[in-house]
């Protein structure tokens, strides 16, 4: 399946509108409004599902605390990767649903849901050996042992989890985003709800700990996935895309593109997630005021990326939906209006960091700890820094959000990684410790490596045309 080097002509595009016509800008803008509202509101969610548990679990104990941390880290590398296969279907479903190919959205979907199974069974082992794994990196034996406890029953929630994500990417294509923002609600109340009774032993139940916040996660995940899995079953707009019509036959080509595609999009998002992770580990070696300080800056700029966040992954639907329309205008408005979207949204994102740093950073620290105000100055500076790379950590996750919605994502790959790993850790490293800047140093080279991914991404978009990005042919 080739690209094509040109459109159908502007009379053989179908519109954007019905009756005949194509989306204004300010059009483009409402329509992609619509879509990115419930998915920003779903990133939002699963957030507060994390804080929850983080929460929570911190009342048990620093020790309690720090075993979970390890535990659910080493579970979101592996998610996190297996995310990308449901990401991969989102531009494969789109082109399929903007020439009104039903059987390609099915094939997208069911392939996709067929990775993400198979790919929850291979990740069963390693997690299962968690402690052997961790203690082999210098964790505390017992922290390994109570990390293990927690992870030998919350690893069983990668498969509805991973679930979850694939009818995610279906119900955004098919215009049902809000759906899936409905259910993350229920999923975050059950989820909480479960943590208080499980943990503590509270409305007759036993106190099982750690152990309790595992299988409140499971059991959570678990009910999200049966209710989307029954909505997307039973409704009847949804009838005529069959998902689950002889869902056992395989469709070899469908798989390949979702495993193409997908395994690109895992190692970027897990380029990006590395880099932080390796600020953390650079921070914590100047000791526990900065790292503290560093993780309540990281806090607050996380929250207010899920917006962009949510934008992205609307901006790859209505990009897809317009490749597989054939339309180049629709295409580059539904690109533009994302990325200029998305530089609004940090634009105020940062003038917010930069009006109140102390208010929102107060929120997370209690004025009668010795520490608090140590911490407040500290973090005060990194949260300005923040308001920078909120700016371009913004452009490059809508960047590309786009260039996947035009099946892009190997090259995307290579860009993620050279400007994370080859640019931005080093930068950090350098600021940081051989110019002694501490943890500022440490996040401009955050926003280094951000801010070269953000133009390369950009740039890759604009000139999309030279490089054959502008619309695929009908499978």
């Amino acid at each position: 399946m080739q690209p094509l080097n040109r459109f159908r002509s502007q009379r053989e595009v179908p519109t954007d509108v019905p009756g005949g016509g194509r989306l204004s800008w300010p059009g483009h803008a409402g329509a992609t409004v619509v879509l990115a509202l419930p998915l920003i509101g779903t990133q939002l969610a699963q957030v507060t599902m994390n804080v929850t548990d983080t929460v929570m679990v911190g009342w048990l104990g620093a020790r309690e605390l720090a075993a979970a941390v390890l535990a659910t880290q080493a579970f979101f590398l592996c998610f996190m990767f297996g995310v990308g296969f449901a990401q991969a279907a989102l531009p494969l479903a789109a082109n399929a649903e903007g020439r009104n190919d039903v059987r390609g959205v099915r094939r997208s979907v069911r392939m996709s849901l067929w990775v993400l199974w198979l790919y929850g069974a291979a990740m069963m082992f390693p997690l299962w050996e968690i402690e052997a794994i961790l203690v082999a990196f210098g964790q505390e034996p017992d922290l390994a042992a109570m990390a293990a406890d927690y992870m030998h029953v919350a690893q069983w929630s990668m498969f509805p989890a991973l679930l979850i994500m694939g009818l995610r990417s279906y119900l955004t294509v098919v215009g049902r985003a809000y759906l899936v923002l409905a259910v993350i609600i229920v999923g975050a109340l059950a989820n909480a709800l479960l943590n208080y009774v499980l943990i503590f032993g509270h409305l007759g139940a036993p106190a099982l700990g750690l152990v309790g916040a595992a299988i409140a996660t499971l059991v959570s995940n678990l009910l999200m996935a049966g209710l989307l899995a029954a909505y997307t079953a039973r409704a009847t707009g949804l009838r005529r895309y069959e998902l689950y019509v002889r869902f056992w036959r395989p469709d070899w080509y469908g798989f390949r593109e979702i495993v193409r595609l997908g395994w690109p999009i895992g190692a970027t998002i897990i380029a990006e997630v590395g880099l932080f992770a390796a600020a953390s580990v650079m921070i914590g070696w100047l000791g526990a005021v900065p790292l503290a300080a560093h993780g309540i800056a990281l806090q607050i700029s996380s929250i207010t990326f899920m917006v962009p966040l949510g934008l992205a992954s609307a901006a790859t639907v209505r990009v897809g939906l317009a490749a597989g329309r054939g339309d180049r205008i629709g295409l580059g408005r539904a690109g533009t209006v994302a990325l200029v979207m998305g530089a609004a949204i940090a634009v105020g994102a940062a003038t917010t960091f930069r009006l109140l740093p102390e208010e929102l950073i107060g929120l997370y620290l209690d004025p009668a700890n010795v520490n608090a105000d140590e911490v407040l100055a500290y973090a005060v500076p990194l949260l300005l820094v923040a308001g920078v790379f909120q700016i371009v950590d913004s452009l490059q996750a809508v960047a590309a959000g786009i260039l996947r919605g035009l099946k892009d994502t190997r090259v995307p790959m290579i860009i993620a990684i050279v400007s994370y790993w080859v640019i931005g850790t080093p930068t950090a490293y350098v600021l940081g410790f051989v110019l002694n800047w501490g943890g500022v140093g440490v996040w401009w080279g955050l926003a280094a490596g951000l801010a070269a991914a953000a133009v390369l991404l950009t740039a890759r978009y604009l000139r999309r045309e030279r490089y054959g990005l502008v619309g695929f042919e009908p499978a």
